[in-house]
């Protein structure tokens, strides 16, 4: 322990994201997967003059003396998992805090609340993402680095101002933070409309979880839109068969809501591919509205960063969705100006990627990406706006063709 810095110093705390499910994975073997884990994150502390503290369970902490180090170490953490064998060919991520601080220093190792706070920091991210105080930001040069604005994090006793660190190589967009009270000042609010209550309270306790708050839920049209008019949420989530007949009674409500409160985002649920109801929700705007198969909620990280950019005024359209549109056998095609890579740009824009998210998926750099998004709005002869609205009108031209 005497070897360890003392004074200001910055503390990295990271653990694996879903530990519990892989322990109770028949498949995974556990204890190799964690000895991976600590070898990939000595590794890399090791690099950037690091020291570890402590390693429990999942859980990881090491001390730097400075910010920069420990910001180096989080990024290149992040990699050496993003390029890992894993043993049974488990997914792992880990999220990662960092908090640069003055703690208390004795017997019993750290103690104090800068200790606390990186450990709060760090709970509150997700699998990939690296956070950090803002007297960490403070501290950082030649770090870029997105604010995600101040929260109330669970145990702290004041609002934190939390950042993401971000590099051109790895994943940049991620859910709400977990167990804060929101970003802006407050949280995404939503309300739930689904007749079947077990896939209801799935749907609640995977948003609560992910840093959202549920206003209310309904199970009827008209209950939903009392609950609509009475909280205002950011997004309200609707199933499209509801009672009575369930037919499109869902449809018609989230079109109502479009109608009456257009400050609410809707995303609508299906249990199959219903192009036809996809094209009548985004008749008149794409903007704040998503068409998702209710599969696509199973993938808690994707559906979050869905109903999010629902909140902010984007748009989300299923893959398979956006597969039978493009499909279409469609005469005077203003799409046919597009390459192959640039469709294929377009597609992921309709299902809601940042260019960041594209980059990954089509294993290109974020650079090529903004080229063909820039050459796809000349192409379609979409006008000078916000880079947002711009990609709303893309995929409206792919809808309307």
């Amino acid at each position: 322990m005497s070897a360890l810095p003392t004074g200001t110093v910055t503390f990295l705390i990271a653990d694996v994201e879903g530990s519990t499910r892989l322990q109770q994975d028949e498949q995974v073997d556990y204890p190799a997967v964690i000895g991976v884990v600590r070898a990939l994150i000595r590794a890399a502390i090791g690099v950037h003059g690091g020291h570890e503290v402590d390693a429990v369970g999942d859980e990881f902490l090491a001390v730097f003396s400075d910010a920069p180090g420990a910001a180096a170490a989080a990024l290149d953490t992040q990699r050496a998992f993003r390029d890992a064998e894993w043993p049974s060919g488990a997914q792992v991520r880990v999220r990662i805090g960092i908090h640069q601080g003055t703690p208390d220093y004795g017997d019993e190792g750290y103690t104090g609340l800068d200790i606390v706070r990186a450990a709060r920091i760090s709970h509150a991210g997700h699998g990939g993402q690296v956070v950090a105080s803002a007297q960490t930001i403070e501290a950082l040069e030649g770090v870029s680095a997105v604010d995600l604005g101040e929260h109330a994090i669970e145990g702290l006793p004041e609002p934190e101002r939390v950042f993401q660190l971000v590099a051109d190589d790895l994943p940049r967009d991620f859910p709400p933070l977990r167990n804060t009270s929101g970003t802006l000042g407050h949280a995404i609010k939503v309300v739930i409309a689904d007749d079947s209550v077990l896939l209801r309270e799935g749907i609640v306790r995977l948003l609560t979880e992910a840093g959202f708050e549920v206003a209310a839920q309904s199970g009827t049209p008209d209950d939903l839109l009392r609950h609509v008019g009475m909280h205002k949420p950011d997004v309200a989530i609707v199933d499209i068969r509801m009672p009575p007949t369930h037919t499109d009674e869902g449809l018609r409500a989230a079109a109502e809501i479009r109608e009456r409160f257009p400050e609410t985002g809707v995303l609508v649920l299906s249990q199959y591919v219903e192009a036809g109801y996809a094209l009548e929700l985004l008749a008149d705007s794409a903007e704040g509205v998503g068409y998702l198969l209710k599969d696509r909620v199973s993938d808690v990280d994707q559906f979050a960063s869905s109903v999010k950019r629902i909140a902010e005024g984007g748009s989300v359209l299923d893959p398979d969705v956006v597969s039978q549109l493009l499909g279409r056998q469609r005469r005077d095609d203003p799409l046919d100006a597009l390459t192959p890579r640039e469709r294929e740009v377009l597609e992921l824009m309709a299902e809601g990627r940042s260019n960041q998210a594209i980059a990954d998926r089509m294993f290109i750099t974020l650079r090529a990406v903004e080229k063909h998004v820039t050459s796809i709005f000349s192409k379609l002869n979409l006008p000078a706006s916000t880079e947002d609205h711009r990609r709303v009108l893309a995929v409206l031209t792919l809808l309307r063709a």
